[in-house]
């Protein structure tokens, strides 16, 4: 779709050039979002709601996911149109020098997100509550001061509203940090469980991997504008070029995916490791990952390619592999 938008004249007939650069550039970015959201929906539809039903994992009716996937549309649109207005300003105000601004810019309105993202971006979709379970949120409590992890909060997310499936993870940064457990991984968990879950998102917090990401994802940012530059150049001050600014972003995000899967692997295989150094339940664990495998009918043995794509953890063989291989490691005694 972005392509099309670039080199034939629909790009020219959806273009609204008769507004001036600061008019026209939100106005064709929000065009160019809707057209592309519009383009992909009935695969979302097909891959995020039927296909999830027949399976028995979606829990949500049409005009639920319907008002969901209008959120991401206009979050979508309002973060692009910004994002498209700043780059072009840049380019027009500093033709001969715009890059390194606008890369010290993109970067830093990345951490920007990291920040408010827990607390202004995943209310939109998700509700939030601490922990009703006053032991084990003790008992959570206890095990972040043990592992030496500051935690504002445990959350329980609404999760069940959209699926079955059970998740947690860990985001935000500094007074935003939070670990959040789905109500579905509450509701189907031995107490035990949910330790090890947790132990194994203290482990990120640990290894620092949730600031981590946050710098790659603003050195791909600034990266990102670089390269946009490099082949652009002054040209991005045109507010026509808006799909192609896109298409490369496209490129750049499909290209970077094997590294950026391998990456959160080794982060995956890290948080194992100290979930079971944390805890030492390794029965827990063996179960954890055998009822999430089940629950969410994982992939045991996808494609190699589609693993190296796409795969942002390690599979639940490996997993279960690799805590044996640290119980056979341990000295006697």
């Amino acid at each position: 779709m972005l392509a099309t938008l670039v080199w034939s004249g629909a790009g020219a007939a959806l273009d609204p050039d008769s507004l001036p650069w600061w008019g026209r550039t939100p106005a064709y970015a929000a065009i160019v979002v809707v057209a592309t959201s519009a383009v992909r929906t009935p695969l979302a539809l097909w891959s995020g709601l039927i296909r999830e039903r027949r399976w028995g994992f979606s829990t949500q009716r049409l005009p639920s996911w319907v008002a969901d996937r209008a959120k991401a549309v206009g979050l979508n649109i309002v973060l692009t149109a910004v994002a498209m207005l700043g780059l072009v300003g840049f380019a027009r105000a500093l033709p001969g020098w715009w890059v390194a601004p606008a890369a010290a810019a993109f970067a830093f309105a990345t951490l920007m997100l990291s920040f408010l993202a827990p607390v202004v971006l995943e209310p939109l979709f998700n509700r939030y509550s601490p922990l009703q379970d006053a032991t084990l949120a003790a008992e959570l409590r206890r095990l972040a001061e043990r592992a030496g992890v500051p935690i504002r909060d445990v959350l329980v997310q609404n999760t069940s509203r959209r699926t079955r499936k059970a998740n947690a993870y860990v985001s935000g940064l500094a007074r935003t940090r939070r670990v959040v457990v789905s109500d579905t991984l509450v509701e189907q968990a031995s107490p035990a469980e949910v330790r090890l879950v947790v132990a194994h998102e203290l482990g990120h917090r640990r290894e620092r991997h949730v600031l981590l990401g946050t710098l790659l994802a603003m050195t791909g940012a600034a990266t990102a504008t670089v390269v946009v530059w490099a082949l652009l150049g002054t040209r991005v001050g045109d507010p026509h070029q808006v799909p192609l600014v896109l298409l490369i972003g496209l490129g750049i995000a499909l290209t970077s995916l094997p590294a950026l899967t391998a990456i959160s692997r080794r982060w995956e295989r890290a948080a194992d490791r100290y979930s079971l150094e944390l805890t030492g339940d390794r029965d827990a664990y063996a179960t954890i990952f055998r009822r999430l495998a089940q629950t969410n009918l994982t992939d045991l043995d996808p494609p190699r390619l589609l693993y190296l794509l796409l795969f942002t953890h390690p599979t639940p063989p490996e997993r279960l592999a690799a805590a044996d291989s640290a119980t056979d490691s341990e000295p006697p005694g």
